[in-house]
């Protein structure tokens, strides 16, 4: 999959497409019906499918300081197109003067004289052009000026998460940040998952026997409620089940929220450095404090036999 950043990073042979435009943040299942689809069009009409979306998320452009917790980051996102079949992703940097861009201008910019867009394919409320003035009627009336088609698909699923709420970016972000990581799980179709640098900390868990990685997650992640976690800790490659601890360390005073891995039967783990990810499968309980050092040490150990219970059923699913 072709991966471009900014309008001149597209061949200049490029030929017709199927766009999508979005900011796609989770790629959920929503998210999936209008990629697949656009997939699906592209490849009906023996040319390429293209998401376009953007960087930073408008929102902080348009109003700074609103950038919303971010369920995936970008290469994520790109990871999870190319699985989707995707040819192309093009991320535009979203400045102060592409927000001023009318719809039409939009339009002629990006779809018509870049991507040259066969068709474009988008959900029912799809808005674009300074203030969001553009939807997608307005893209259906000048898709007949310059030789595109447009097709809506309703992204709108719904399930038990969230107690049956449409499936949306905005639904996830309430879940994850409440700690329901099956509610998430649910609306994404995979579990929710942070990634980071593995960097030095107290080393407390060293020294009771459970060392953790500690990952420094990226700018603006959607990070989970405070609590412990079933789930996975992928680094060079290799997926391993995981007890996971997000807060603050309450038995010992601590006031640095944090992101803290134990990679469950694993002996003489290095991770400093490493780029990782961990998958929230579960939640397990809230943050507590203990009286003793060694009734902590009982917790941790039931922590880590029902992650180890926990992600074991999965796998075996």
């Amino acid at each position: 999959m072709q991966r471009w950043r900014g309008l001149e990073d597209i061949p200049q042979d490029w030929g017709r497409s199927v766009v999508t435009i979005g900011s796609y943040d989770g790629v959920h299942r929503g998210h999936q019906l209008i990629v697949g689809r656009a997939v699906e069009r592209a490849r009906e009409l023996g040319v390429p499918s293209v998401v376009v979306t953007f960087d930073p998320h408008p929102s902080e452009v348009v109003r700074p300081g609103s950038h919303p917790p971010l369920l995936a980051p970008h290469h994520r996102r790109a990871e999870l197109m190319a699985d989707l079949g995707v040819d192309a992703v093009l991320i535009l940097p979203f400045t102060s003067e592409f927000s001023k861009l009318s719809p039409a201008d939009f339009i002629v910019k990006v779809l018509v004289d870049k991507l040259h867009a066969r068709a474009v394919i988008e959900g029912p409320n799809f808005r674009f052009g300074h203030r969001a003035a553009g939807n997608v009627a307005f893209l259906a009336e000048l898709g007949e000026t310059y030789d595109y088609e447009v097709e809506v698909v309703d992204l709108y699923v719904s399930g038990s998460a969230g107690g049956g709420e449409p499936f949306s970016s905005t639904l996830t972000r309430r879940l994850v940040a409440e700690g329901d990581m099956t509610g998430a799980a649910e609306i994404l179709g995979r579990p929710h998952r942070v990634e980071g640098i593995v960097v030095r900390g107290a080393q407390r868990g060293r020294e009771l026997g459970f060392p953790t990685a500690n990952v420094e997650t990226l700018p603006h992640t959607a990070v989970p409620a405070d609590g412990v976690y079933a789930g996975w800790l992928t680094a060079d490659g290799e997926r391993m089940p995981a007890a996971i601890s997000v807060g603050t360390n309450l038995q010992f005073d601590a006031t640095e929220r944090t992101v803290e891995a134990y990679a469950i039967d694993r002996v003489g783990l290095d991770l400093y450095g490493l780029h990782v990810s961990v998958d929230f499968l579960a939640y397990v309980r809230g943050m507590a404090k203990f009286d003793s050092v060694d009734a902590l040490l009982v917790a941790i150990g039931d922590d880590v036999k029902r992650a180890r219970e926990l992600t074991a059923a999965y796998d075996a699913r």
